[in-house]
């Protein structure tokens, strides 16, 4: 009997000692113990994207493509992340030397430098994006 109760003992003091750990910023604890509020990183201004692509023309289409008559459209800010993104339209060639025809692209750019690329899909904005030369 007495080894119950010191177990049911140990476990209470246990719980409440664990709970104190777990107190969020809002909590009605004394400010030390609660947990601080991360802090939201700034949005980045939007990119030159002209620029960017411009640059890195060979992260966003292959060299063999030959892309020409590239244009791009003004950035979005990136739904999930703090970054941006874009689309990017250019005539391009196969590997067989064929022509391709107007292809897009939607790049994600972070810190001015193109992370990613992606062909545009029908349900992607790009088919009703307003287009720039570069």
């Amino acid at each position: 009997m007495l080894r119950i109760i010191a177990n049911a003992a140990l476990l209470a003091g246990a719980l409440g000692l664990g709970a104190c750990g777990f107190a969020d910023s809002r909590a009605p604890v004394p400010e030390f113990m609660r947990m601080k509020e991360a802090e939201q990183p700034s949005p980045e201004p939007p990119p030159d994207v002209k620029r960017v692509v411009r640059e890195q023309i060979d992260v966003v289409f292959l060299t063999t493509s030959y892309p020409r008559e590239v244009h791009v459209a003004p950035p979005r800010h990136e739904v999930r992340g703090p970054g941006w993104t874009a689309c990017v339209r250019a005539q391009l060639t196969s590997a067989t030397g064929t022509p391709l025809g107007a292809q897009t692209y939607i790049v994600t750019i972070n810190g001015g430098k193109v992370v990613d690329r992606r062909r545009a899909e029908a349900d992607d904005i790009c088919g009703t994006e307003v287009y720039e030369p570069i």
